[in-house]
């Protein structure tokens, strides 16, 4: 398969990278070292994917144009639109080409999210009462001084979509409503901190900050049987899955525990997943409409809480 890069920076470069031989060109007005500036100058029959990693507001349109052009796209998450609508029509866009539309959320390749949902599958954990998760990173700095980034709802779009794929992947569509805990501005113009929470079984917390200076993220569930821990991502490893088995009617559990100490292997993992959705002609889409009608609902909630 034959790719393009539309966006050379830092997703760019990774996207670039894992491509290897498959990379033809790369496409970025504003990167001396682009191949091209705009994707009009690169020839359609040279390429057969696009992985887009841009801004915002520029990914819609573009998706647009190359499924109708019959190209598959991998798009940088989040992908958002102003109604979900926009959203079906471009899967309905792919259907139709018979192309494949893939909103990149690598963090499902973590090895260890992987071994979090196969205990929850293997019912090894029976039901989940309580989840929460934490990310958190120390850009808070970089994003103010973007020309770009500092906007809008913040950390909840760029971290939050993340999060709320996890639980997703985790647990099925059937979890939330989701509303609001805290939504922070300590140095940034858009928010820099948002916890939010749900209703229901499991009752469900996400934490997701800027000002967390050492880079990290954390998991925990406890359930009927017993409880599972994630601590820390491969790229910023030791990355730890804990499993814990109750004892009743107490007492210390049994413990098995599996350490990580490698590369990310999100990205070469997650180019190959969509290299045999190009073969399916298939798309995640769905999934990014529930994401987007969410994060619509809770950037709505949080800047009018605000504004308050």
């Amino acid at each position: 398969m034959r790719v393009v890069v539309v966006g050379l920076g830092v997703q760019g470069h990774k996207r670039r990278d894992v491509a290897g031989a498959d990379h033809v060109a790369a496409i970025d007005p504003f990167n001396p070292k682009a191949d091209a500036r705009s994707l009009s100058e690169v020839p359609f029959d040279r390429f057969d994917a696009a992985l887009l990693c841009t801004p915002d507001e520029a990914k819609i349109g573009l998706i647009a144009e190359l499924l109708d052009r019959g190209k598959h796209v991998l798009v940088e998450k989040p992908l958002f639109a102003p109604d979900s609508g926009t959203l079906r029509d471009l899967a309905a866009l792919a259907r139709k080409r018979g192309v494949a539309c893939y909103t990149a959320y690598n963090h499902r390749f973590e090895p260890h999210f992987v071994r979090m949902k196969r205990a929850l599958e293997s019912g090894a954990l029976g039901e989940a009462y309580a989840v929460r998760l934490f990310y958190g990173n120390g850009t808070a700095r970089l994003v103010r001084e973007s020309a770009w980034r500092d906007q809008g709802a913040g950390v909840l779009p760029d971290l939050g979509s993340h999060l709320l794929d996890t639980v997703r992947f985790w647990f099925g569509p059937e979890i939330g409503p989701f509303r609001v805990v805290a939504a922070n501005r300590f140095e940034n113009a858009a928010f820099d901190h948002v916890v939010l929470a749900s209703s229901g079984r499991p009752h469900i917390e996400l934490e997701m900050t800027l000002l967390s200076w050492r880079n990290h993220f954390t998991a925990d569930i406890r359930a009927e049987k017993g409880s599972a821990h994630i601590d820390s991502l491969c790229k910023w490893g030791p990355s730890t899955f804990t499993l814990r088995d109750r004892k009743l009617p107490s007492g210390r559990p049994d413990e098995e525990a599996v350490t990580l100490v490698q590369p990310d292997p999100t990205w070469a993992l997650e180019y190959a997943h969509f290299k045999r959705l190009c073969a399916e002609g298939a798309n995640n889409l769905d999934t990014d409409v529930w994401i987007n009608d969410t994060l619509n609902a809770l950037a709505r909630e949080a800047l009018a809480g605000d504004a308050a």
